[in-house]
């Protein structure tokens, strides 16, 4: 296989050797401690001009199928593992995953340290890198690197949101409709929801309110994504029209960085951010500790405990990261809205969170 060189934008370099496409990518590095679902990682929208490096030493065992896709291609813009699988052993595999790395032409690095390599990235936080294959001199590849943009300040969403309205339906009896802002959406959300009896109509990022009330629905949803929430004016004026028609209104990860703009909170870039799948969240509402899913390199910053006076009422944090005190969700008192910052809707897993979605149709029927 081709050499490969890892060079971060403080001048840190790994060797290894090519895993995917053969050529050169930018991005910022982050790392996702997640053990399994790296398909699922893979096609995440959030994952958009972001480098990512699993933490787990073994990658690509289960293959590729044609299942767990949560979006319509590969958005990582490289990836960096240290033992990638010889060959897939999995009864659901119908692929290998370097194979499919290299027809999206996605460039990637095996033979890590990926432990050192994490390990800096906690300690200096999350920064630009490159992987080249194809020019070998560190000191070169880094002067590419510090010519990229940088995730601060980066609007993002209109790059990964769909061009057209598509609709889910529910599986089943219909009970609701849902309008969805597709600022970088999963497939899963639109599941879960269809699994309880919600059809969902799926928007694109730059749809105004009139746009969602054309399909007269009963709540409305704002998707997570990549990208600085602090460059994204548009969708928070639209969750500020709906919150001011008092239409229930759910928002997961970018989607509750949008809405607490909205509520008047800032928002700023974690260090090295939450990613993988074993963060413990408290759900306040019940003193239930969860395991869940994370992917956000920003976060709310809001008071955590008290009730928080806003243009629409009492606003009050509901949950909140136990390893770092990061607030991981808002409650409106006296609006129909609520968000968390983790994912519910997680897939391969954890489910702890799964009940968000019965929350979001038991505010639905509350409203009705």
């Amino acid at each position: 296989m081709a050499k490969a060189i890892l060079v971060l934008e403080d001048g840190r370099t790994f060797a290894g050797t090519s895993y995917g496409a053969v050529g050169e990518t930018f991005g910022e590095a982050v790392f996702t401690t997640g053990m399994t679902g790296y398909q699922e990682t893979l096609t995440d929208p959030s994952y958009h001009r972001q480098v990512v490096v699993q933490t787990a030493p073994q990658i690509g065992n289960t293959g590729v199928n044609d299942e767990d896709d949560e979006s319509d291609r590969i958005w990582v813009a490289g990836y960096v593992v240290r033992d990638p699988a010889r060959r897939p052993s999995n009864w659901r595999s119908q692929g290998d995953l370097g194979e499919r790395l290299a027809a999206e032409g996605v460039v990637g690095i095996s033979g890590v340290d990926t432990r050192a390599l994490t390990r800096h990235l906690r300690e200096r936080g999350a920064m630009r890198v490159g992987i080249s294959t194809l020019d070998l001199d560190p000191e070169s590849v880094r002067q590419r690197v510090l010519a990229q943009p940088q995730m601060l300040g980066a609007d993002l969403s209109a790059q990964v949101t769909t061009s057209e309205i598509y609709t889910v339906k529910a599986e089943g009896e219909h009970r609701y409709t849902v309008a969805a802002l597709d600022l970088g959406i999963k497939r899963n959300v639109a599941r879960r929801l269809a699994a309880r009896g919600v059809t969902t109509h799926i928007f694109p990022a730059s749809s105004s309110i009139d746009d969602l009330l054309t399909v007269g629905p009963d709540a409305v949803f704002f998707s997570p994504g990549p990208g600085d929430p602090a460059t994204a004016d548009g969708p928070v004026s639209l969750a500020r029209e709906v919150l001011r028609r008092e239409v229930p209104l759910f928002g997961i990860c970018f989607g509750s960085q949008i809405l607490g703009r909205a509520l008047g909170f800032g928002t700023y870039k974690l260090g090295y951010g939450h990613r993988g799948i074993n963060q413990p969240v408290l759900d306040r509402t019940t003193g239930k500790v969860e395991v869940t899913s994370h992917n956000h390199g920003f976060a709310v910053d809001a008071p955590l405990n008290t009730v928080i006076d806003t243009d629409f009422g009492g606003v009050e944090v509901s949950h909140v990261c136990l390893n770092d005190n990061v607030v991981e969700g808002l409650r409106g008192i006296d609006v129909p809205a609520f968000t968390v910052q983790y994912h519910p809707e997680a897939a391969a897993g954890p489910h702890d969170a799964d009940y968000l979605f019965d929350r979001f149709v038991e505010l639905v029927e509350k409203k009705g």
